[in-house]
């Protein structure tokens, strides 16, 4: 069963456009799947029943797996089954009167604007990786971009004399995100002291690079984040896109208008990014508690 699993990954991929970590994950989710039919002595895909996709859910829940991963990996076994009766190697869909559970939306964790200020202050810019580290944090927090996305911004994507950027999201869309004074004073640094001395007699399409001239991973930038963050004495439990997290909630709590910061995030629907206005009301009514004569 395991090979049927390819030709719908490249379908995914080259038809669909996700990108490869959401690949990566629909592989893993899959696999997890097949496993389970094959524990459950079931040899072709043709036999699975909605009873034994509902038992494989019933067994993730068992498992201690999240419920956002188990929707995850529902959504990736039915677009599996519907993929292969379009294809017509099967010849019914078990996944069709399946409801996909409903989720509640966790309020994203953003930094205050004091905690982002200390953040941005944290590398110093006095040596060359402090030069570099600073325009990262500056841009993620300019163009509450994704960490992905910082780490594959090209070069000749980046124009800093208009002040804007071309972004590749999800799905290989692409979205153009202005970018702010400070950011670009940061990063001209960057290009002019930092980034030729990492690169050496190396070249590099990216933007970012690290020490040794490649391109700076996800990993390495993640772990620059959660460790200026220690510096600057930031206590909140830091996530990959805190600063993203924070650049819509303090848009929003300035007055900008929902669908431009739909536009510079990159959501395709407004409702993901409504997500935001929830902190907006909890911190009104914080507000109102704090200073109301009768709250």
């Amino acid at each position: 069963m395991k090979e049927l699993i390819e030709p719908f990954l490249d379908y995914l991929s080259v038809e669909r456009g996700l990108s490869k970590n959401t690949v990566v994950s629909y592989r893993r989710d899959l696999v997890s799947y097949l496993d389970f039919l094959g524990n459950s002595r079931i040899v072709a895909l043709s036999s699975a029943t909605r009873n034994d996709i509902g038992n494989f859910m019933l067994q993730q829940k068992d498992k201690g797996i999240a419920a956002n991963s188990i929707a995850r990996r529902l959504a990736a076994v039915r677009m599996f089954h519907r993929f292969l009766l379009s294809e017509r190697i099967l010849k019914n869909d078990p996944t069709s009167l399946i409801e996909s559970p409903k989720l509640s939306k966790k309020i994203p964790e953003a930094l205050s604007v004091n905690e982002v200020e200390a953040l941005l202050s944290a590398p110093g810019g006095r040596d060359k990786q402090g030069i570099r580290d600073k325009a990262i944090l500056e841009l993620f927090y300019a163009t509450g971009m994704r960490v992905s996305e910082v780490v594959e911004l090209r070069l000749d994507s980046v124009n800093l004399d208009v002040g804007f950027l071309r972004c590749i999201g999800k799905g290989n869309k692409e979205r153009v995100v202005p970018v702010g004074r400070k950011a670009i004073e940061s990063v001209k640094k960057y290009l002019q002291s930092s980034r030729s001395v990492f690169l050496g007699k190396k070249e590099s399409e990216y933007l970012f690079v690290s020490r040794l001239g490649k391109k700076i991973s996800r990993q390495s930038l993640w772990k620059l984040i959660k460790g200026y963050a220690r510096d600057a004495g930031i206590k909140k439990p830091m996530r990959p896109h805190i600063l993203r997290h924070s650049f819509a909630t303090h848009l929003l709590e300035r007055g900008a208008d929902l669908r431009s910061v739909q536009e510079m995030l990159g959501h395709a629907n407004i409702s993901t990014t409504q997500i935001y206005t929830h902190i907006n009301k909890d911190r009104l009514k914080s507000i109102h508690r704090m200073f109301h004569p009768r709250p």
